[in-house]
């Protein structure tokens, strides 16, 4: 039998509202459902391996202590993606963690760029105000929709919007700065 996504999202709802009912079994069901989730936009904000770990322990470790404050169980994945983002801010506020950082999502280009060509991409992600960073993530490395990180992020719609549009403009300046630079180097 296949199982379709009507189907997986009936299990995961009946698996948040348990878990909303203070079911711990039933909470780590929904953790470990979204796991990889959790972990590959940790890392891609930690950029560190152990860092990212920790951000995601951390946040199961809220979200279970606050599991009753969820309003509504259909936007659990929005509600735990929140919690983690708090989570990574507040660690890096505490430790400023400045490792190098390192790909872990494949570009979806037709033409591969090369290493160096990433690593400035990352590097002006990097340089980018944490609001710019967070939709450019979200919407380009996690292929979040722009009504969802407005929910994430707590902001109206719009505002994601011109946030991703700055974004883009000031990783385009950042590149084309870099380029200008490295031409007249050579």
């Amino acid at each position: 039998m296949k199982v379709t996504d009507t189907m997986k999202n009936t299990v995961s709802l009946k698996l948040v509202e348990r878990a909303a009912r203070g079911n711990r079994e039933a909470f780590g069901e929904l953790i470990m459902m979204h796991q990889e989730y959790l972990y590959r936009l940790a890392y891609m904000y930690t950029k560190n391996e152990q860092d990212a770990l920790d951000a995601v322990q951390e946040c199961a470790m809220r979200a279970m202590i606050s599991m009753d404050k969820l309003r509504e169980p259909a936007y659990f994945r929005t509600w735990i993606t929140r919690i983690l983002i708090n989570c990574i801010y507040l660690a890096k506020k505490k430790f400023r963690n400045n490792s190098p950082f390192e790909e872990y999502s494949e570009a979806t280009q037709e033409e591969p760029i090369s290493i160096e060509e990433k690593a400035d991409l990352y590097d002006a992600i990097d340089l980018l105000p944490p609001v710019y960073k967070t939709v450019v993530i979200l919407q380009y490395f996690q292929g979040m929709k722009m009504k969802d990180i407005a929910q994430v992020m707590d902001i109206p719609l719009g505002s994601v919007k011109a946030y991703a549009s700055r974004a883009r403009e000031a990783l385009r300046n950042q590149l084309e700065d870099r380029d200008d630079k490295s031409i007249r180097a050579v």
